[in-house]
C-alpha cells in the first residue's frame, strides 16, 4: 500500500487533503500558520506559466505547417467560447430566478458597510470598457508581459512569434529547436514542482479548515449550495452533451483528470494544473497546436464557472436588497457579463472586481451589495476553478474533434485505462498523436 501511494500523485493528494482536514480541526492555531505551504505551491507553478504558454504556443504554431489551420482553430475557439459562456450565464439566471435566491433576506442598504469593499468597486469601474479591455491585450513591452505574468499578453506575443517562425521557415529552424528544447527543461522543472502538490494541498486545506471549520460550511447560505448545484448541472448536462457529441464518455474523462481536479479542489486555483492538463490532453491524442491555442486562451475567455457565479451573485444581491429587475436589466446583465467575464483571469480578487464591474453597469442594483458575497467568495472560488478547468478541457476536446485534430481511437484507449499516463518532459512537436509516455 505504501509503495503504491509513493508512486501515485492522486493518492498522495488525497492523503494531503485528509491530513489537512484532521490537522485543521485538531490543531487550529498551528494550522493557521500553514497557509504559506499552499500559497508557495501556487507561486511555484505560476512562475513558469508564462514560459510554458509561450513555448507550447510557439512550438505548436511553428510546427503546424499551415497558418490557415491556426486561424481556423482560433475562430472556432472564439465561437465555442462565446456560445458556452452565454449558456452558462443563462443557466445562472434561470436557476437564480427559479429558486428566488436571496428573496426574503430584507437587507437594507444602510446595513451594508461600503468600507468592507476597500477599493474593489473602484477597480471594477475600470473593467467595463470593451476598448480598454482590448487595449490591455497589447503589452507595453514583451518583457513586461512576462514579468507581470499576464497570460493574454504573453499569448498574443507567442501567436505573433510562432506565426513569424512559421513564415520564415528553415531559416529560423535553429530558433524553433531552441524553444522546443527550452520547453523540455521547463516541463522537467514542472514535473519536479508537481511532486509538491500533496504538501500544497495539505497546507491550504489545514488553514481553511482551521479558519472556517467544517460546521461553517453548513452556514454559508443557500447561495453557495445553489451555485454548486448549478455547476454540477452545467457539467453533467451541457458539457456532458458536448463530450457525447465528441464521441467520448464524460465520466471517464473526469476520472482521467482526477489528480488535477483534486489539486484545484485543495488550492482553489486552476493555474496550478495548467501544464499537467496540457500534457494530458496531448497524451489523449489531441494535436499540440490545438492544445497550445485552446487551453491558454480558454483560461481567460472560457470561464464557465465564473459566468454562472456572476449571474447568480447579481440576482442574489438584487433579491436580497429588494431591488426589482426589469427585462432590460436582465439583458444588460447578460451583455455586460459577456464582456467583463473575459477579463477575470489573472486579476487579484478577480471575482469580486469583475462582479463590481458588472454591477456598475447596472444602475438598478446597488454596488454596495457586493459586501453580501465577500464572506463566501473563497468557498465559491473552489467551484469556479473546478468548473472553469473542466469547461476548458472539454472545449479542447470539442474543438479538436471539430478540427479533426484528435485520434479518437487513442483517446478511447487512454480513457479506458489501456494506455497509462505519467508526467514527462515535453517531446518534440510533430506526430503528437502517437507519443508514448
Amino acid at each position: 500500500m505504501l509503495k503504491w501511494c509513493s508512486r501515485s500523485i492522486f493518492l498522495q493528494v488525497v492523503l494531503g487533503l485528509v491530513l489537512g482536514i484532521v490537522c485543521g480541526l485538531t490543531l487550529p492555531e498551528y494550522s493557521t500558520q500553514l497557509k504559506p505551504l499552499g500559497d508557495g505551491f501556487i507561486k511555484l507553478i505560476k512562475m513558469l506559466i508564462g514560459l510554458i504558454v509561450f513555448c507550447v504556443v510557439v512550438s505548436g504554431i511553428s510546427g503546424a505547417g499551415d497558418l490557415k489551420k491556426v486561424g481556423r482553430i482560433g475562430l472556432k475557439s472564439v465561437i465555442y467560447f462565446e456560445v458556452l459562456t452565454t449558456i452558462a450565464l443563462l443557466i445562472g439566471l434561470v436557476f437564480a430566478f427559479t429558486t428566488g435566491i436571496g428573496s426574503g433576506a430584507n437587507i437594507h442598504l444602510e446595513q451594508l458597510s461600503s468600507a468592507d469593499m476597500g477599493d474593489i468597486a473602484q477597480r471594477g469601474q475600470h473593467m467595463v470598457s470593451t476598448t480598454q479591455f482590448l487595449m490591455n491585450l497589447i503589452p507595453t513591452s514583451v518583457i513586461g508581459a512576462f514579468a507581470e505574468n499576464n497570460i493574454l499578453q504573453v499569448l498574443l506575443f507567442a501567436v505573433l512569434f510562432g506565426s513569424a517562425l512559421n513564415l520564415v521557415g528553415d531559416a529560423a529552424s535553429s530558433i524553433s529547436r531552441l524553444i522546443n528544447e527550452l520547453s523540455h527543461v521547463i516541463f522537467r522543472i514542472m514535473g519536479m514542482i508537481v511532486r509538491l502538490a500533496p504538501i500544497g494541498v495539505f497546507g491550504a486545506i489545514a488553514f481553511t479548515t482551521s479558519k472556517y471549520g467544517l460546521d461553517s460550511l453548513q452556514h454559508l447560505g443557500s447561495l453557495v449550495g445553489l451555485f454548486y448545484l448549478t455547476c454540477v448541472a452545467f457539467v453533467a448536462v451541457i458539457l456532458g452533451v458536448v463530450m457525447r457529441a465528441s464521441g467520448l464518455p464524460m465520466l471517464s474523462f473526469l476520472k482521467y483528470l482526477r489528480e488535477e481536479l483534486l489539486i484545484v479542489l485543495g488550492t482553489a486555483s486552476s493555474d496550478a494544473v495548467l501544464p499537467q492538463v496540457m500534457r494530458k490532453l496531448e497524451h489523449l491524442g489531441i494535436g499540440s497546436s490545438t492544445v497550445g491555442l485552446v487551453i491558454p486562451t480558454g483560461y481567460s475567455f472560457n470561464l464557465d464557472g465564473f459566468s454562472i457565479y456572476l449571474t447568480l451573485a447579481i440576482v442574489f444581491i438584487a433579491n436580497a436588497t429588494g431591488t426589482p429587475l426589469a427585462l432590460s436589466d436582465l439583458l444588460t446583465i447578460l451583455l455586460v457579463s459577456l464582456i467583463t467575464s473575459k477579463g477575470a483571469h489573472g486579476i487579484p480578487g478577480s471575482a469580486l472586481v469583475i462582479l463590481a464591474a458588472t454591477l456598475t453597469a447596472i444602475p438598478a442594483i446597488p454596488v454596495v451589495g457586493l459586501v453580501l458575497v465577500l464572506a463566501v467568495d473563497w468557498f465559491m472560488g473552489i467551484g469556479r476553478a473546478l468548473t472553469n478547468l473542466i469547461g476548458n478541457c472539454v472545449a479542447t476536446v470539442a474543438i479538436a474533434r471539430w478540427e479533426k485534430d484528435i485520434d479518437v481511437a487513442r483517446a478511447r484507449k487512454v480513457l479506458s485505462g489501456q494506455q497509462g499516463y505519467t508526467f514527462q518532459p515535453r517531446k518534440p512537436v510533430g506526430n503528437t498523436h502517437h507519443q508514448q509516455f
